[in-house]
């Protein structure tokens, strides 16, 4: 029986193009031209606010995200569920902002080893803390997050992008003061065996 051989296609005959490399078609921080009816300056202004609020607030879904996998106690269920969807919600805010940072022209922050350098979220150590010092530590860092947004946001309202102020107003601000109204109360010394 003879082979036949068929000639290899043009583009490769369906074999992946691993390894390639190439120069990077947009540095951070810049802006590529939409016609979205801002200016350079107010776009280029939004993209640096937003991708700061980006990168906190990525640190912030990662605080979320240990907490849940770490939280231990008598509310252990409870809490455990609540951070997972808090974490959830904070997912949408970090797609949503990094879709807005793109939509202005500019590059949103993506990479882990880049967010760390942006946030002004400290740090926590790699191990467990307590329970009430998990939960210190995520009120925190909404509330360096929502002070933030609200000077962004009235800043970037007064050059005239409406798009950016809604998102930061509708989503980052009110989500995070709900949350922060959830995680506080779990902070409340009642007992729960006696009144």
């Amino acid at each position: 029986m003879t082979s036949v051989s068929t000639p290899a296609h043009p583009s490769g005959g369906g074999q992946p193009l691993l390894h390639q490399k190439g120069v990077e078609t947009q540095a951070f921080g810049t802006l590529k031209q939409l016609p979205i009816g801002l200016g350079h300056d107010t776009r280029l202004y939004a993209c640096q606010r937003l991708n700061h609020i980006l990168a906190d607030s990525q640190i912030l879904y990662s605080l979320y995200k240990k907490s849940h996998w770490l939280m231990r106690g008598a509310t252990f269920y409870s809490l455990h569920l609540m951070l997972d969807k808090h974490a959830e919600d904070q997912l949408a805010i970090v797609d949503a902002l990094a879709e807005r940072v793109q939509s202005l022209g500019g590059v949103a922050v993506a990479d882990p080893r880049h967010v760390a350098e942006l946030t002004s979220v400290p740090r926590p150590p790699d191990g467990v803390e307590e329970v009430p010092v998990m939960l210190s530590r995520l009120l925190d860092a909404h509330e360096r997050i929502l002070i933030d947004t609200r000077d962004a946001a009235a800043r970037i309202a007064a050059e005239g992008d409406e798009g950016s102020t809604d998102l930061l107003v509708s989503q980052v601000i009110r989500t995070g003061e709900a949350q922060v109204w959830f995680l506080a109360e779990h902070l409340v010394d009642t007992p729960l065996v006696r009144a």
